[in-house]
């Protein structure tokens, strides 16, 4: 029986951005499949108290080098950005909007912004950036950003945002295989052992 990943992800968050990288090579090896959970990283954090480990600049420093690390392990192009941390908000507004409304487009969407944050070093809280990333990306900036205003669309990312606070998530990546939650982009072993057991 084919089992489902479920990953909730913010593009602002470096960790999600690794294991984006990694978890479609998982579950091609664990003949899994993956459901995008796009959610607001910020408001993960107020509801649940917590805050990014850059604010402990040890620990962010230590974090940066750390996936770092992992990233030449995986061979992924990865550069900490100087503009971070990312306001994420209209991002992942875009991001739920294309997967409701061409869904075909959410996947490259989300390459392009990974991309722009975490290789190619871009200040995506500027709104021309982002419309210079989107257009370089086959992306028609104007309707990105209507489409990211959509109060349906808006009401979406805060559902997924209030189910994955429901369901214990407390940071980006998080993964449920089968209820059982994961986080981190250091556990993807653990995910694949959830897929393959049968």
């Amino acid at each position: 029986m084919t089992k489902t990943v479920e990953f909730f992800f913010d593009v602002g968050s470096p960790a999600a951005y690794i294991a984006w990288k990694q978890l479609p090579h998982v579950c091609r090896e664990a003949a899994g499949t993956i459901d995008y959970k796009p959610m607001l990283l910020g408001g993960v954090f107020q509801a649940t108290g917590n805050h990014s480990p850059t604010t402990v600049p040890a620990k962010g420093r230590y974090m940066m080098g750390d996936l770092g690390r992992f990233a030449a392990r995986y061979g992924v192009a990865f550069e900490e950005n100087p503009h971070f941390p990312i306001n994420t908000l209209t991002l992942m507004r875009a991001a739920t909007a294309l997967q409701m409304q061409q869904a075909d487009r959410f996947v490259p969407f989300v390459e392009a912004v990974y991309r722009a944050i975490w290789v190619d070093r871009k200040n995506m809280n500027d709104p021309q950036v982002v419309g210079e990333v989107l257009q370089a990306a086959g992306f028609d900036p104007a309707a990105i950003f209507a489409l990211a205003a959509d109060p349906a669309v808006k009401d979406r990312l805060k559902a997924v945002t209030q189910e994955a606070v429901e369901r214990g998530v407390f940071g980006a990546p998080t993964f449920f295989v089968d209820g059982q939650m994961h986080w981190g982009q250091d556990r993807l072993d653990f995910v694949k052992q959830a897929l393959e057991t049968t």
